[in-house]
């Protein structure tokens, strides 16, 4: 690769990094291969600097001793942790179909059963969190991946809370969740029950399934929160008596009257075709590496080779090709008809520099600012939406010296804003989006 001018791949310990794929505020998400055995992996990476400046040390050590807690099979798993000098390292398993929200934007709406299965393997997951003392409180559907059979997986514990930071009245009295999925009682911010604010998000989680959209959905904060603490919303007539009464037993705003997973687990509705997951729970919880990551000594350190910057795109090799496919048939890559998703890629046949410049010469005009750098883009909007300001990360990789790949992804805002978004952008960069004549439309 050097002797072609590309970007070397960045190497940390026995992990080999791919692209990105996750961005928050305070991580990024790279997809990573162990060079000892081939396997893929999801590492997340944080910046130790950024984390001491916002004095999230015990959060963050809190989030690797939950993880290390939760070892289930509906929950995505923590392989290792590492630390550099500079960035603590997550590995973690490497889920591949996507999150859970995307089925739904596609499908607009599960069938009843599909919804009533994820419900049974989210509740086995969060009955087994809270048998261990541990609380999501960020239960939504962006947390719930899907592996590549179609099983759920609950991701992202960096907001959950551990039976330990229960106060001296038994309830915890942090403010914390996404506001449409949040319980009543954490609103009001008198103390809550980390188990029944959980539940109630699952509650939040069956009604989108099989309804499509939230029961509660207001623009204004404050109307939204005055819906929430009445529970005023309506199931819709498609629901099934069964599926409506469990929906109304769990989002009941007064916690003391709310159902309880046990009580689910005894439900008619619940029950039919539920077969709860079998596997070999680890009785020893190794928390060593807890302490090791915000240690200076050499010993705990992990090397790492810094990426080598070349004035070409880096190259995407077969390793990044088969990650964006499904399986190995790779048809699905390059996708004519995008359906609503947070990652969008599409190839072109026109130079590099034209293509990063066609689309930086686009997004302007529909009210973005743009960061470029190299082969990559940063679009920001710069009118505040539902969820902040949209904000899309772009790359362009070279497949061969006469194909490139464009990658777009959503790096913050809301989804439903970006794929609008994506609509008229794509329209304007169709002159140098290149289809194969596999996928041109027939006639």
């Amino acid at each position: 690769m050097s002797e072609c001018g590309e970007t070397a791949r960045t190497r940390v310990g026995k992990y080999e990094f791919g692209r990105v794929i996750g961005q928050g505020s305070f991580a990024k998400v790279r997809l990573a291969r162990n060079t000892q055995t081939g396997e893929h992996f999801a590492i997340k990476v944080l910046n130790k600097e950024r984390i001491l400046k916002d004095k999230m040390v015990e959060q963050i050590k809190r989030e690797i001793c939950t993880m290390r807690l939760v070892r289930h099979p509906n929950i995505v798993q923590l392989g290792e942790v590492m630390a550099s000098k500079t960035k603590i390292y997550f590995v973690l398993e490497y889920v591949t179909g996507g999150e859970l929200f995307n089925k739904i934007a596609q499908q607009r709406k599960l069938k009843e059963d599909d919804a009533r299965k994820y419900f049974q393997q989210l509740i086995n997951a969060v009955d087994y969190c809270h048998s261990r003392g541990v609380y999501h409180r960020d239960l939504k559907p962006e947390n719930l991946l899907l592996d590549s059979k179609g099983n759920l997986k609950i991701s992202d514990f960096g907001l959950s809370a551990l039976s330990q930071q229960v106060k001296e009245d038994g309830l915890l009295h942090t403010t914390c969740g996404t506001p449409n999925y949040v319980a009543p009682e954490v609103i009001i911010d008198k103390g809550y029950d980390g188990a029944k604010a959980d539940l109630w998000s699952c509650g939040v989680i069956l009604f989108v399934l099989m309804a499509g959209y939230l029961p509660f959905d207001e623009p204004n904060i404050m109307a939204l929160y005055k819906k929430i603490y009445k529970a005023d919303f309506t199931c819709p007539n498609w629901f099934s008596p069964g599926a409506r009464k469990l929906i109304l037993s769990i989002l009941e705003p007064n916690p003391n009257n709310r159902i309880t997973i046990p009580e689910i687990l005894e439900n008619s509705w619940f029950k039919k075709g539920y077969v709860p997951v079998k596997f070999q729970e680890e009785k020893d919880t190794n928390l060593d590496d807890i302490d090791a990551v915000f240690c200076d000594s050499v010993d705990h350190l992990v090397a790492g080779k810094k990426e080598l910057k070349g004035t070409k795109p880096s190259l995407m090799n077969a390793f990044d090709l088969i990650s964006l496919s499904k399986g190995l048939n790779l048809s699905g890559l390059f996708e004519r008809k995008q359906s609503v998703k947070q990652e969008v890629h599409f190839t072109s046949k026109y130079p590099a520099t034209e293509i990063i410049t066609k689309m930086e010469e686009s997004a302007k005009p529909l009210g973005f600012n743009v960061k470029r750098r190299d082969y990559k883009m940063r679009l920001q909007g710069s009118e505040t939406g539902r969820k902040g300001h949209l904000s899309i990360a772009t790359e362009v990789f070279e497949v061969s010296p006469s194909l490139f790949v464009v990658e777009m992804k959503k790096a913050g805002g809301d989804t439903l804003e970006y794929n609008k978004f994506y609509k008229n952008f794509s329209t304007a960069l169709k002159d140098i989006v290149w289809t194969s004549e596999v996928d041109q439309p027939e006639g």
